[in-house]
């Protein structure tokens, strides 16, 4: 169920719209129909829609959806609608075919708008890429039954004319994407729909994740949240599936729980740790999707977090964990101490378990950004890093982990290279030293392959 408007932000719109229907530029561009004037007409006032559409879009990102459907009233002369159109195109959750998952109406009613608008001749002109990728996203049953509604041919055969034979292939809908995305990366439209039954569950739940987790990575606030998230959590249909295990760990995670919302959360855990037959596989599954997302959002914070609402009294694997991960982030990992809990657990559970890969992902988490921020003259520090590598390829004993090791090494040492041209010079010698010495044995490189990388090219020989 969508979340309307709230009123303050209902009132800056009808403003905005009595400025624009009383404004000089509106009663120019009436007169000449001039595309000129209607660019005026947008100049002077989309900036003052943006302001409001960006504003709900940080703070009540579940309204946004009502904004925009308030933006479709003729009074906006269509201002705006290519951004609502843009957006809604993008909101939309596709499959691993690049087609949506579930028909967009939202799409199909900023369609409506632009199409039905007395600006559509202006208007159409600025919207046929998002049209392009919408419909190639979409059905063909979806389009056919959209273009059937408008009896007015020539817009029939606009519509139609968006449907490209290009996009039937697959590739070709995921390279056009991707490129779409990229015109919009610095705005903020994300919005989702919090399901009510068991079956929009199904259905809903992954677009609602991935907005959930979107938010948390842009470090948006989040406050107006929390009431959904409560009534979700709540929902009797949810609890025991393994979608409302996972909004209770993001929810755990990453929000500030007080009073009775903390005590509310903590009893949900118990109960479902004491009786969902696998509760456990599920939650490091989750915990492991979280680790591997691109943004590494599953940190230190959310560890302390999540650590803080469970019972570490109970003797089972999740204490364990937590236990050991309360030592991680508050000792460091490079502490002696550290080394020797990780062992002890990694030891006590299987090498291939799924605890024990969320270990490993924890401590790389700490490798791969300190290496990430290292400059070209922080090289001695990544050779002291190392000898912490091979404390933790020793313990985990993983290939998957060393291999992870070896590729942010391989990324930093290019940039070595990229610095260091000398080959005369001390840096340059350090570098080629330390990893002729060290390399090979951690397994990033082999002997040979050293003398590759730092053999010097012989210059062709002047004619």
């Amino acid at each position: 169920m969508l979340q309307e408007l709230d009123e303050i932000y209902l009132n800056k719109l009808e403003l905005i719209a009595q400025e624009i229907q009383s404004s000089d530029e509106l009663a120019k561009y009436l007169e000449t129909e001039e595309e000129e004037d209607y660019n005026f007409l947008k100049e002077m006032y989309e900036p003052k829609i943006a302001i409001v559409h960006e504003e709900v879009a940080n703070k009540f990102p579940l309204q946004l959806v009502h904004l925009e459907k308030v933006l479709m009233h003729e009074a906006f002369e269509g201002l705006f609608m290519p951004k609502v159109l843009g957006y809604s195109v993008l909101r939309g959750e596709v499959s691993a075919q690049y087609k949506y998952i579930i028909p967009q109406e939202h799409f199909a009613d900023a369609i409506r708008t632009i199409c039905n608008s007395s600006n559509f001749e202006i208007l159409k002109q600025r919207v046929g890429q998002s049209m392009q990728i919408g419909f190639a996203l979409s059905s063909d049953i979806w389009i056919t039954n959209l273009v059937n509604e408008f009896e007015n041919k020539r817009i029939r055969n606009y519509l139609i004319g968006n449907k490209l034979s290009k996009y039937r292939i697959e590739d070709e809908r995921r390279i056009a994407l991707a490129r779409f995305r990229l015109q919009f990366r610095s705005d903020n439209y994300q919005s989702a729909e919090f399901p009510e039954t068991a079956s929009e569950l199904k259905i809903m739940f992954s677009a609602l994740k991935n907005f959930l987790i979107y938010r948390i990575e842009k470090q948006y606030d989040n406050k107006s949240l929390v009431d959904s998230i409560v009534q979700f959590i709540r929902n009797e249909e949810f609890i025991g599936t393994n979608e409302h295990l996972q909004m209770l760990v993001i929810f755990a995670s990453y929000f500030e729980l007080k009073g009775d919302i903390l005590e509310e959360v903590k009893s949900l855990f118990q109960h479902l740790r004491e009786e969902k037959p696998d509760f456990m596989p599920q939650y490091f599954a989750f915990l492991l999707e979280l680790h591997k997302h691109k943004s590494s959002i599953l940190d230190a914070k959310a560890d302390l977090n999540m650590s803080a609402v469970l019972d570490k009294s109970q003797d089972d694997v999740l204490s364990e964990y937590y236990q050991l991960m309360d030592i991680i982030h508050n000792k460091g990992y490079m502490h002696s101490e550290t080394q020797e809990a990780v062992k002890l657990f990694d030891n006590k559970h299987m090498g291939r378990s799924l605890e024990v890969e969320a270990v490993r992902r924890t401590i790389f988490a700490y490798f791969k950004p300190l290496i990430q921020q290292f400059k070209a003259t922080d090289y001695p520090e990544y050779m002291e890093i190392v000898e912490m590598f091979r404390k933790y390829m020793h313990i985990f004993a993983n290939q998957q982990f060393n291999q992870d090791l070896k590729e942010v090494s391989m990324v930093y040492l290019k940039k070595l290279l990229k610095q260091y041209t000398d080959k005369r010079g001390k840096d340059y010698q350090d570098i080629k030293k330390f990893v002729a010495n060290n390399f090979p044995a951690l397994g990033f490189l082999k002997e040979k392959e050293i003398v590759e990388l730092f053999k010097t090219k012989k210059k062709k020989a002047e004619a």
